[in-house]
């Protein structure tokens, strides 16, 4: 962390399936004391997706880390899409990492392609040639060709590539259950462990 007080972190939410990650992402960040300031960036399909999966509309945009939060999000600064003269446009903004979750198959074809068309776009790309931590939640499925190949032309840019896809070898109960490993996986990519992540220990062989 620097001499800063805390991480600053960038999370964007793109049109694909999958708000309720966004949403716990969100809620831990927000409860952390190791993050001082998280911008959020949501591209219109992505409002589409909070609305039709979470039922939350916002009247202002602005107050959508509180409504998905549920607290007064103090730390959370959202930013509209179309602001690409936004502080994490540059890589002279000292973001410690970016999440993009849920991402879209036309995301990550903009990302792959350096494309900069837009403030998450672009955010991701500064991300990628500053070095820093980008977090790929790929949800798409089935893939096809042109999928892989822009998931292996993210990663050798430097992404990590985290597919939205539930684990079940800790037993889960509940969809929160499946949500919240997920999340817990895709904090501790960003340097934010978190105490309630199952770990395998391994089985002792008889």
């Amino acid at each position: 962390m620097g001499e800063r007080s805390g991480k600053i972190v960038t999370v964007g939410v793109s049109g694909a399936s999958g708000a309720l990650y966004a949403q716990a992402l969100l809620r831990r960040l927000d409860g952390d004391a190791r993050v001082r300031k998280v911008f959020l960036v949501v591209s219109e399909p992505g409002l589409r997706l909070i609305a039709a999966e979470l039922g939350i509309v916002a009247q202002d945009v602005r107050t959508l880390p509180q409504l998905l939060t549920g607290t007064r999000a103090e730390k959370f600064e959202y930013l509209p899409n179309k602001d690409i003269g936004a502080a994490i446009a540059s890589g002279s903004y000292p973001v410690d990492g970016m999440v993009v979750i849920p991402c879209s198959a036309g995301t990550l074809a903009s990302i792959a392609c350096g494309l900069g068309d837009d403030l998450l776009a672009r955010a991701a790309d500064v991300c990628l040639k500053e070095r820093r931590t980008l977090v790929l939640c790929v949800r798409e499925t089935p893939l096809n060709r042109v999928h892989l190949e822009n998931m292996l032309r993210a990663d050798a840019a430097g992404a990590v590539i985290m597919p939205a896809t539930p684990a079940f070898y800790y037993g889960p109960k509940t969809i929160d259950d499946l949500v919240a490993q997920y999340v817990c996986r895709v904090l501790n990519l960003l340097g934010l462990p978190q105490e309630e992540q199952y770990r395998w220990r391994g089985e002792k062989v008889r």
